[in-house]
């Protein structure tokens, strides 16, 4: 599943072809995702729009246009979205195709978990979608003095903490486990048993792991790729995901795995404590 880097980078790599430009029309040709497509919001508030500017929030893209409307996107599982210049080089498995002045981006989508959402003008502060997402972890805002407080209270393994998007927002599977090893901490320890300089640690290692994954395009092990069909590279950096037997890049010791909440979790025995 796309996270906060995979997200970030498709953000930066669309806006060189999308912003100020008029979304000239919509083509809907699969309702049936994870929520159905409203093709008539579409035509009623995107078509004939200029996207004024493009945001992330959490895992979710937002295209805000020159009528106050929003469209807001979620990648879901395998979701796609692709800058093309030939109108004839729709992909199987492309739902929806934004026909924009100098080019067209297509939503593709095999697994069908993911979102487009189109919110009316001056009502995006109130989608529900938004509601309970906690603090953006590269944003000022995130710090260990933010986090204490919920952190000390929680039983939760610290890895859950950290994945729990009304804490953390944009942390999946692959940076929980690569986090919690930058910031040598065990995944499976309760989160208030961590101290003031661990909870410190936990945040810069957020923050450095987070920068470093969008500097590097995100991590393409499978499917991801950005608005111009280049993969990512953070999985040349990864330390422990899926480093099951291998030897620690630190210490030596073999990496292990176990499941937590049914999530693969990889870990040094040595180095995190």
């Amino acid at each position: 599943m796309p996270e906060l880097p995979e997200v970030e980078t498709l953000c930066q790599s669309l806006k060189p072809h999308v912003l100020n430009r008029r979304i000239l029309a919509v083509q809907v040709f699969e309702t049936r995702l994870r929520k159905a497509v409203a093709e008539a919001d579409l035509q009623q508030w995107v078509t004939h729009q200029t996207i004024k500017s493009l945001e992330r929030r959490a895992k979710y893209l937002l295209w805000r246009l020159s009528n106050e409307a929003t469209v807001v996107f979620h990648l879901g599982m395998s979701g796609r979205l692709g800058v093309f210049f030939d109108s004839s080089s729709r992909e199987k498995h492309t739902h929806v195709v934004f026909q924009l002045e100098n080019c067209q981006v297509h939503f593709r989508d095999p697994r069908k978990f993911g979102l487009i959402d189109v919110i009316p003008p001056h009502q995006l502060a109130r989608y529900a979608g938004f509601e309970k997402l906690g603090i953006e972890p590269l944003s000022p805002d995130f710090s260990a003095a933010a986090i204490t407080k919920s952190v000390g209270k929680s039983k939760k393994p610290i890895k859950l903490w950290i994945m729990d998007a009304q804490n953390v927002v944009g942390v999946g599977n692959i940076y929980a486990n690569e986090v919690l090893f930058d910031a040598r901490i065990h995944p499976l320890r309760p989160a208030f048993t961590l101290s003031e300089t661990e909870t410190s640690q936990l945040v810069m290692s957020i923050k450095h792991v987070l920068k470093t994954a969008v500097n590097r395009g995100g991590t393409t092990l499978n499917d991801f790729r950005d608005a111009e069909g280049e993969p990512g590279f953070f999985q040349m950096d990864l330390q422990v995901y899926q480093k099951t037997g291998q030897l620690c890049g630190v210490c030596g010791a073999e990496i292990q795995k176990s499941l937590l909440s049914g999530r693969s979790t990889f870990y040094c025995p040595n180095c995190q404590v």
